[in-house]
C-alpha cells in the first residue's frame, strides 16, 4: 500500500537551506516576542514538522490547537503523541459549549451544508472565537502555510503584521510537498494516518474529504462551494496589513 511517505518524500536541490531558513526564522521570532509567540497547530503534516523543528531545536515556542468538536479521531490522536515524544504539551483551545448548543440546536448538526454563510458562521464559532482567545495576550504566531497549497496562498510571506497588529509567521511558506515529506522522513516525524489515505488537507470531519489523482491540496475541503469561499477566515489574507522582510 503506498503511503504519503513512499508518494511524495523527494530531496529537491536548495532542501537544507530552505530547512535552515524555517529553523532561522522560528528561532529569531522566539527571540523577537520572548514567551508570547504560538504555533497553532491544525496537527497537519505542515504543523507536525513545524513541531519537530522547534522541539528538536529547542525553540521556546508555545503549541495550541482549536479543539473545534468536530475533529476526526485521528487529529486528536496526535496530542498525546506530541507530548509523548517531544514532551511538550498542546494547549486546546474549545469554542463556548453554551454557543456551540444554542447554533446546533438552531440549525443542525449539518448547518454547514446549508449555505456558505452558516459554514462560515460555523468556522467563526469553533475556529475564529477560539483562536481569539489562545491569541489573547501573545504579540506573534506561527502558522503551517505555503504557498504552494493554494491560488489562494499564493503569495504568502514569511513574515507579516495581521489585523490585530501580531506578527505572524509562516516559515514554511516557500517549501514544497516534497520537503515537507521529505523532512516528515528524515526525522521520523508522527503525522495524521489520514494523510496515507489522500488527505492533505485535514480539517473537521464534515468538512474533509479525501482527493482524487490531480485534484488541488484544498478540493477536500469544502468541496461543495465555490473555490474563492475556500477559506474559514483563520487565514484571509486580505486583513493582513502588510509584509514584513525575511
Amino acid at each position: 500500500m503506498s503511503t504519503a511517505l513512499s508518494l511524495y518524500a523527494r530531496h529537491k536541490p536548495g532542501f537544507e537551506s530552505r530547512e535552515a531558513h524555517a529553523r532561522n526564522l522560528l528561532d529569531s521570532a522566539a527571540v523577537r516576542h520572548q514567551g508570547r509567540i504560538v504555533l497553532t497547530t491544525s496537527l497537519g503534516v505542515e504543523d507536525m514538522v513545524l513541531t519537530d523543528l522547534i522541539a528538536r531545536n529547542r525553540i521556546p515556542v508555545a503549541l495550541a490547537t482549536l479543539q473545534t468538536g468536530k475533529l476526526h479521531a485521528q487529529t486528536l490522536a496526535l496530542v498525546p503523541r506530541i507530548r509523548e515524544r517531544y514532551g511538550l504539551d498542546v494547549e486546546l483551545w474549545e469554542p463556548a459549549a453554551e454557543q456551540v448548543l444554542h447554533f446546533v440546536a438552531r440549525h443542525g448538526e449539518t448547518a454547514m451544508r446549508q449555505s456558505i454563510d452558516l459554514r462560515k458562521a460555523c468556522c467563526a464559532l469553533r475556529k475564529l472565537e477560539p483562536l481569539s482567545r489562545a491569541l489573547a495576550g501573545r504579540t506573534a504566531w506561527v502558522t503551517g502555510l505555503r504557498r504552494e497549497q493554494s491560488g489562494a496562498r499564493a503569495e504568502v510571506p514569511f513574515e507579516s503584521i495581521d489585523e490585530h497588529g501580531r506578527a505572524k509567521f509562516s516559515p514554511l511558506a516557500d517549501w514544497s510537498q516534497q520537503d515537507v515529506w521529505h523532512y516528515v522522513q528524515a526525522h521520523d516525524v508522527p503525522y495524521n494516518p489520514l494523510h496515507d489515505e489522500f488527505f492533505p488537507s485535514i480539517g473537521c470531519e464534515p468538512c474533509t474529504r479525501a482527493v482524487a489523482l490531480g485534484e488541488d491540496f484544498r478540493a477536500g475541503r469544502w468541496w461543495w462551494e465555490n473555490e474563492d469561499a475556500k477559506e474559514c477566515g483563520l487565514h484571509a489574507s486580505p486583513n493582513d496589513a502588510h509584509e514584513v522582510s525575511a
